[in-house]
């Protein structure tokens, strides 16, 4: 008789115990006194009133869920409303919100690619777009991370009559930016289409918040696709492809992940509509959070970041681990990033910055690392190494 199906499943729990990785679910509850440099409320707006209010306005006239997908009855004038106001804050002709981040970034790459293209996609980029490329049925070369050369290199020897190029504009862990402007110029020069992932970057850079492609003149271009997430600096749930009308048209013909889910919630799509006013009313909001990113990273010993991003490299996962529980028990939150999410040996605390923290607040943040990262920072230990 065979053994039972699931039997593998405790030996692969204790070697991920026993290499410190090993990962559980942490519970929150409401109003816990913690400081919360762990989570992406980049913008301090996931509890401002006039947000939290254009979600129960949506909840109160469209009902507690979209009723089904965007295609049958889970478009709402609100959904419309959205994307054409967030295409147009951020530069582009048209917009289409999805459910998540995660499925915006799955629906399209899949549906601009396919067999008989080529996808040159960053060595760091985040797990959505490594999925992403999984699923296209594409040819997928992953290049090192800001590899512009690399980059040129894949697309003059492809074979391929379609090609894209994939990346992050700001990466998730590091913050650090892309070089787009020069992946533009090697993309179009080889009749490539740039995809780019704003989730880090809306809000937070470029002029009043509106992403890094804006920043380097790129938003709108005919040949430039973005994606972002509502559920980071605009403290929501969802998120949205931004490009060409063409482009949208595209997605709703064919995109899996839009055609076959549930559209995004009224209640969530208000929040975001609200948010995005906010920013679009307080752009000072994305020059305070690097602000605050600067005083954590001086805090922490590291250089100030350009992203609200904040790494601090430990190397050993248990030792990350445990200087994550030690700032917790000060009552300071942070994230601990352990492989995969990051390469092996690069363990690190994950910080990330508020538009709304106060100089109380930063104080905190200076005792508590103060107290923690000199017991777990041995000599010559790595800081603030980016990811490659």
């Amino acid at each position: 008789m065979r053994d039972h199906p699931l039997n593998w499943l405790s030996g692969h729990a204790r070697r991920r115990r026993a290499a410190g990785l090993r990962r559980e679910l942490r519970p929150r509850s409401a109003g816990e006194p913690v400081l919360d440099l762990a989570g992406n409320d980049y913008l301090g707006l996931a509890t401002d009133p006039r947000v939290i209010e254009g979600g129960l306005a949506a909840l109160r006239e469209w009902g507690a869920g979209s009723t089904g997908s965007r295609l049958v009855t889970g478009s709402t004038t609100l959904h419309a409303e959205l994307e054409t106001e967030l295409a147009a804050f951020c530069g582009y002709r048209a917009g289409l919100v999805f459910s998540s981040g995660y499925l915006a970034n799955l629906g399209v790459v899949t549906a601009l690619s396919g067999p008989g293209s080529l996808i040159v996609s960053d060595g760091a980029n985040h797990a959505s777009l490594i999925d992403a490329c999984r699923l296209s049925r594409a040819r997928v070369q992953v290049v090192a991370h800001n590899d512009v050369v690399g980059v040129e290199q894949a697309l003059a020897a492809r074979t391929e009559p379609r090609a894209m190029v994939l990346t992050d504009s700001v990466g998730s862990v590091d913050g650090d930016h892309a070089p787009l402007a020069a992946l533009h110029q090697v993309a179009r020069a080889r009749g490539a289409l740039l995809v780019v992932d704003e989730a880090h970057g809306l809000g937070v850079c470029g002029p009043g918040g509106r992403g890094l492609l804006a920043q380097a003149g790129l938003a709108g271009a005919d040949d430039v696709v973005a994606t972002v997430t509502l559920s980071k600096a605009l403290g929501g749930q969802g998120g949205a492809v931004l490009g060409p009308t063409a482009v949208i048209e595209h997605l709703v013909d064919t995109a899996r992940g839009f055609i076959f889910d549930t559209g995004l919630a009224p209640a969530s799509v208000g929040t975001a509509l609200a948010a995005l006013r906010v920013l679009a009313a307080e752009p000072e909001r994305a020059a305070a959070v690097l602000a605050a990113a600067a005083a954590i990273a001086e805090a922490a010993g590291v250089p100030a970041p350009a992203s609200a991003v904040v790494s601090v490299v430990l190397g050993d996962p248990e030792v990350a681990y445990a200087a994550a529980g030690d700032c917790l028990a000060l009552g300071l939150r942070v994230g601990c990033f352990r492989p995969p999410s990051v390469p092996d040996g690069t363990s690190r605390l994950r910080l990330t910055a508020r538009a709304t923290l106060t100089p109380e607040e930063l104080d905190r943040v200076r005792a508590v690392l103060a107290e923690v990262l000199p017991g777990v920072r041995g000599p010559g230990a790595a800081i603030g190494a980016p990811v490659g």
